[in-house]
């Protein structure tokens, strides 16, 4: 199993559950997020004063898959989020050694 991070413009947010959807992704989870990468923010004047605005509004996404369904999510995520800008956001992905439905115990796959 593999856990994606997926850190996105929150304008893409319904795009990336529509790829999610379509690959029977079963769950998800967001969280509003500020950061910056390489783009480190950008300035903004506001009444003659020059500031610097470098922690920017992101969503992160994070599900666990099967991990051939990964690479399958990582694809298209790459080609349909992708603006060629900066700032369209990462992708991290994690192995997840196992997982437990808290409800009725059951472990891996079956648990998803």
């Amino acid at each position: 199993m593999k856990k994606l991070e997926i850190i996105i413009k929150s304008e893409k947010l319904d795009d990336l559950k529509s790829i999610l959807d379509e690959c029977n992704a079963n769950g998800l989870m967001i969280t509003n997020i500020m950061g910056y990468g390489n783009q480190k923010g950008y300035k903004q004047i506001y009444r003659g004063t020059e500031y610097s605005v470098n922690l920017l509004p992101k969503i992160k996404v994070e599900t666990v898959v099967a991990t051939e369904l990964s690479e399958k999510i990582i694809e298209r995520v790459t080609k349909e989020i992708n603006t060629g800008n900066y700032g369209d956001g990462k992708i991290f992905i994690y192995d997840v050694e196992d997982a437990v439905r808290i409800r009725t115990g059951e472990r891996g796959h079956d648990a998803l």
